[in-house]
C-alpha cells in the first residue's frame, strides 16, 4: 500500500532527525502525546523505522530510499548494537539454508565462545530483520538469513 503524502513527510522528518525520540516527533508533528506518536509510527511506517538499542527511532534503508527518493543503495548502511554486530558473521548468508535463533546462538557461543540468553539473540536476529539486514523465513520455526551479503553490509558506528 502507498503511503500518503502525509506519511511520506512524516518519513521524511524522521531521516532528518534521526536517531531520534517520540517527544521530538511529538513536537515536529503537533501530537499530543509520545503514545499518539508511537501508535502512528505502527500503524503509517511500521515497515520504514525501527528502534535501535537505546530505544531512539531510525529509518530503515527502505524508509531513508522512500523519503529521499533515491534507490536502495547497494550497500546498506546500517547502526547495530555490540550483539547485532556478533551476529552478523555467524547468520547464514542470503544463499545458505536459513537458521532458527537457536542455531544462531550455538554458532555464536562457538564463535565468540561467551554465553548469550535466546531471548536476547531473538531479539537481535528479529531487530536485523526488521532493519532489512536479514530476512525471516518461515519453515517449522521462524528462521532467519542474511538479506544482503555481508560486504554490503556498512555499520554505522
Amino acid at each position: 500500500m502507498p503511503l500518503s503524502e502525509e506519511a511520506r513527510e512524516r518519513l521524511a522528518d524522521i531521516v532528518e532527525l534521526q536517531p531520534t525520540k517520540n517527544k521530538e516527533l511529538q513536537e515536529r508533528w503537533g501530537m499530543e502525546s509520545g503514545s499518539e506518536v508511537h501508535q502512528y509510527l505502527e500503524s503509517e511506517l511500521r515497515d520504514y523505522y525501527y528502534r535501535d538499542e537505546n530505544s531512539l527511532i531510525r529509518a530503515n534503508a527502505e524508509g531513508v530510499a522512500l523519503a529521499t527518493g533515491e534507490e536502495v543503495a547497494d550497500e546498506l548502511e546500517v547502526h547495530l548494537s555490540d550483539l547485532e554486530h556478533e551476529i552478523l558473521p555467524v547468520l547464514a548468508g542470503p544463499d545458505e539454508r536459513a537458521q532458527s535463533v537457536v542455531s544462531v546462538l550455538h554458532d555464536l557461543q562457538d564463535r565468540t565462545g561467551a554465553e548469550y540468553d535466546v531471548g536476547e539473540v531473538r531479539r537481535a536476529v528479529r531487530t536485523l530483520a526488521r532493519k532489512g539486514v536479514a530476512e525471516k523465513v518461515e519453515r517449522t520455526v521462524p528462521t532467519f538469513r542474511l538479506a544482503v551479503d555481508r560486504d554490503a553490509i556498512v555499520v554505522d558506528d
